[in-house]
């Protein structure tokens, strides 16, 4: 057990604590002192059982300068630990710390991948082993500065090497404790020169709103931004809800802390509660023995963005709200209340309401998500804006190929006004990355343009004409509510697609024994 003792900083309490333990026989394995102004004590006490810290608790409040005490989940070192294992895991590229003696210290998982070992090998290792021609000590000694770019290899590979020093407020070499490398393959600087100028827009800039439709809905966006309350964002795949939810988070005034994104749909309960949540020490078998932070807690202060809301389970459901309403939580296999503030941003590509209205998705919890919301259209709703859009795309694609930027022809332009688009933009995305690779010509023609339904079968292509014409509609109705209801699962998203009401495609959708099986009887 791991317990907090509130109290005064003065000579002698430390003592006082440890006498009233050893007094009750409980042995103390560790301590720490922490608090915003040094005024806490941690103590890990193995053997501590709960009725007993129970009993003990009055007696520590007899204890002068004591104020209180509580049970924890964590030393702070240990939570400092677990978030740097957190972050460091989070990085594609390698990570690690070396002493002075060229041996590493520490590696994050991409680093232990390149050198063939396993994190908990690396400790010890010199680097000498990896590294030809690079004596990293000599090298710190000699600049004492961080260096940027250094190009050096690697079991093979080339990398080009930043390098931060560790070094004391003293500034002779012997303060040295190391330094930090970063290794970026130099076969793939061209890729990470793209990224960093990808991001140089930032927030709504990033956002292109050539469209009127999509341009509304950033000023809408820009509008709700500031307010410190849950946002839910509707919207097809692809049309750019992470996007959005990011700018929305840059432009409050949590833009500086950080913003934390899950998928809900992509995993398990059991994976997606400890996600987000966290767990214990030891909360189950397989476990981390110092437990581990969730989502949640390393977006403290920030933004926590959930994806695929909808596919929550019904006890992440009732977890979530009960965050929403109070503010707290409890990691998995722990019985501490953690309290947190984070805005919650929440996406999905179904209608919760109808969800809600077939019991698969909670009333409350809807309710607190929906405080604010944001509806993007589909893509091809801003067909008005696809031209300036297309053009921004063969930009970014030739920066990334490094090639001469092409022109689009009017067939091919033509072509992908013709599109449906079901994956939105980011597909449009990919066709012309993949437009711009096939193009030689310095021109995009309608062959450069290629769909993966490429020369399927148009609508009357084989299309029974026979029987009169009330026959012959009713058939092309069923058949065109029965595509595109699997692309807008909801009466609401296919009537915003078709333009007409919700009410008019379910009795549609019920017609035609469409969508989910219903009781007629």
């Amino acid at each position: 057990m791991r317990i907090k003792v509130h109290c005064q900083n003065r000579v002698g309490i430390l003592r006082d604590i440890l006498e009233l333990l050893v007094a009750y026989g409980v042995n103390v394995s560790g301590g720490e002192v922490g608090g915003e102004h040094g005024d806490a004590i941690y103590l890990r006490c193995p053997n501590l059982i709960n009725l007993q810290f129970q009993a003990l608790v009055p007696k520590f409040e007899t204890i002068p300068g004591v104020s209180g005490v509580k049970r924890v989940g964590l030393m702070p070192s240990e939570r400092r630990h677990m978030e740097l294992n957190a972050l460091l895991g989070a990085l594609e590229f390698p990570v690690l710390s070396i002493d002075m003696g060229g041996s590493i210290v520490a590696a994050n998982r991409a680093a232990a991948q390149l050198l063939g070992v396993r994190v908990d090998e690396v400790p010890g290792i010199p680097l000498a082993r990896y590294a030809e021609d690079f004596d990293l000590p000599q090298l710190v000694r000699a600049n004492r500065s961080r260096i940027n770019g250094l190009r050096v290899q690697i079991r093979g590979a080339i990398f080009l090497a930043d390098i931060a020093p560790l070094q004391s407020e003293h500034e002779d070499s012997e303060a040295m404790a190391g330094a930090v490398l970063t290794l970026h393959r130099a076969d793939r600087v061209g890729e990470h020169i793209y990224n960093v100028r990808k991001q140089e827009l930032r927030g709504f800039d990033s956002i292109f709103q050539s469209s009127k439709v999509m341009a509304a809905v950033v000023r809408e966006a820009r509008r709700m931004a500031p307010l410190d309350a849950p946002l839910l964002i509707e919207g097809e795949t692809g049309t750019g809800k992470e996007l959005l939810a990011r700018a929305c988070h840059l432009a409050s005034p949590r833009g500086q802390s950080p913003m934390m994104a899950l998928n809900c749909a992509g995993l398990s309960e059991s994976m997606a509660e400890t996600e987000l949540f966290g767990y214990g020490p030891g909360a189950f078998e397989g476990a981390r023995a110092e437990g581990k932070l969730g989502l949640l807690e390393l977006t403290a202060g920030g933004t926590l963005f959930l994806d695929g809301v909808a596919e929550m389970s019904a006890r992440l459901q009732a977890k979530l709200l009960r965050y929403l309403q109070d503010g707290c939580f409890r990691r998995v296999g722990s019985d501490e209340e953690v309290y947190l503030d984070v805005r919650v941003i929440c996406a999905t590509q179904v209608d919760l309401s109808e969800l809600c209205s077939r019991g698969e998705f909670r009333q409350d919890l809807y309710h607190r998500l929906n405080v604010l919301s944001l509806h993007i259209p589909p893509l091809r709703d801003c067909l008005d804006g696809l031209a300036p859009l297309v053009e921004h795309f063969l930009d970014q694609a030739s920066r990334q190929i490094g090639c001469p930027l092409p022109k689009i022809g009017p067939e091919a332009l033509d072509r992908l006004r013709r599109y449906h688009w079901p994956g939105n933009v980011r597909q449009l995305e990919n066709v012309l990355f993949q437009a711009v690779s096939l193009c030689e010509g310095g021109v995009i023609t309608a062959q450069h343009i290629r769909f993966p339904d490429y020369g399927e079968r148009q609508p009357l292509d084989g299309f029974s004409l026979d029987g009169s014409l009330e026959d012959i509609v009713g058939r092309f109705e069923k058949a065109l509510l029965e595509r595109l209801h699997a692309e807008h699962p909801s009466s609401r998203l296919l009537g915003k697609r078709l333009g007409v009401s919700h009410t008019t495609i379910a009795n549609k959708l019920r017609q035609y024994h469409l969508g989910p099986k219903t009781d007629l009887s």
